[in-house]
């Protein structure tokens, strides 16, 4: 088994979820006049006040453009900006800070990798394979730039309890692939994927392997280089962070042997009226002023994150996950899509609820209902048309939960979806 799926918790610094949720200012609302239950995290999460704090005291003390000044302000936000790259890449255990590229969100991330190393790479006959559970952000790139390439996109498919189907990995990988895209979670089901068979298979091929992990990155320790990827994208939005600041984590030889997606300034070494030569990494890739403030409380988040223990964080989720599971089992007209066995799926639940006929309640209908007792879920295909077809469904509900949340909560959804099925059953 791999780093991301061995972490112990340590016992005496069990997970506080009270204390923690006095971190939270957002959760202390009221929705249609109910306490807040908040259950879509897998979507974007919370933040806590001391990454709020930290984003306020960047524009109110430090607030200048790194890399492009002398003055005392220029100087603090580029080491500001400099130590938050350091302590991300301290958090997913790179080799340095020089691996970590700041993007907007981890779909850049991914867009950079296809358009600056694929696309600079691939023949006409080459091979990607992708996975049946990918976020479009992780299928559409390779999709786009195969068929750009004259390249073959391969699909290793889902199995009906929502793993993948590994044993047919040797024979969609061969010679030709030079790419293995896949995520950590899925962000539909809740499937944790072991990255070891899918690295494994790709170094023996020579291909290279690109994970999104922004699912996987927010709940689960995540060794960059214990596991032997090449790419790894995930969102500081969905880790406590703020929104438009993701990463790409990349080994520093292919870094260097990329073209940068976009040009500008503040990345480049020189240019003449004929020719530019760029920096080297990672600030090759961050053409123009970057999300400066966000790349700040990013770092904070990462600490945040790391104070309170990651293996304490998934131990803590996995509680919760078993605890949502045998309240689902005693729930009439629930279908669970994805893993039961709790050990191999994140606190991500997509369903169905059936009325008293059988038949299934729009998953719009069901959260507009839950929206009214204060309870917030996802509906929809969840940036996943292909995964959600495969479960012969256009939409699907999706409760996601996260280190704030209680069994509190999950009994909450839990009553709250019988009256909505009472109410949509007409009765």
């Amino acid at each position: 088994m791999s780093e991301m799926m061995t972490v112990e918790p340590s016992p005496e610094k069990a997970l506080d979820v009270t204390a923690v949720r006095r971190d939270f200012p957002l959760l202390e609302r009221q929705v249609n006049g109910h306490p807040l239950v908040y259950l879509d995290s897998a979507a974007t999460s919370q933040k806590p006040r001391q990454v709020l704090d930290i984003l306020r005291d960047f524009y109110e003390r430090h607030n200048a453009n790194p890399h492009r000044g002398v003055h005392t302000l220029a100087g603090e936000a580029t080491e500001a900006y400099e130590n938050a790259r350091a302590r991300v890449a301290a958090f997913i255990s790179a080799s340095g800070p020089e691996s970590v590229v700041f993007t907007r969100n981890a779909t850049e991330a991914l867009n950079l990798v296809a358009w600056s190393w694929a696309s600079a790479n691939l023949k006409p006959g080459d091979e990607i394979v992708c996975t049946g559970l990918e976020h479009h952000s992780n299928f559409l790139p390779w999709q786009r730039v195969a068929a750009l390439k004259g390249a073959a996109l391969r699909i290793l498919p889902v199995r009906d309890d929502g793993g993948l189907a590994l044993e047919e990995l040797d024979s969609l990988v061969s010679g030709r692939t030079r790419l293995i895209a896949f995520s950590g979670m899925s962000n539909v089901l809740g499937t944790i994927i072991d990255p070891v068979p899918l690295v494994a298979i790709a170094k023996r091929a020579g291909a290279v392997t690109v994970m999104d992990g922004a699912q996987s990155v927010p709940h689960l320790k995540t060794g960059f280089r214990a596991l032997g990827l090449d790419f790894l994208a995930f969102s500081g939005h969905k880790m406590l962070g703020p929104t438009g600041i993701g990463v790409l984590a990349a080994r520093q030889e292919l870094l260097e042997s990329m073209e940068p997606l976009y040009v500008g300034g503040g990345m480049v070494l020189d240019v003449s009226q004929e020719e530019a030569t760029w920096i080297e990494p990672p600030w090759r890739f961050e053409a123009g002023t970057q999300a400066v403030a966000e790349a700040v409380a990013l770092g904070e988040a990462t600490e945040y994150l790391e104070t309170l223990g990651m293996g304490n964080l998934q131990a803590r989720e996995q509680s919760l996950v078993r605890y949502a599971l045998e309240a689902f089992d005693n729930l009439d007209g629930f279908r669970l899509i994805g893993p039961r066995n709790p050990e191999r799926r994140g606190a991500v639940f997509s369903f169905e609820l059936l009325d008293k006929s059988g038949g299934v309640i729009h998953p719009h209908d069901v959260a507009g209902y839950l929206d009214s007792l204060g309870v917030a879920i996802r509906a929809g295909h969840h940036c996943a048309r292909p995964l959600v077809r495969r479960f012969g469904a256009t939409a699907l509900c999706r409760a996601s939960f996260y280190l704030y949340n209680t069994e509190k909560e999950v009994d909450i959804l839990v009553e709250a979806l019988r009256k909505t099925r009472q109410f949509f059953s007409g009765v």
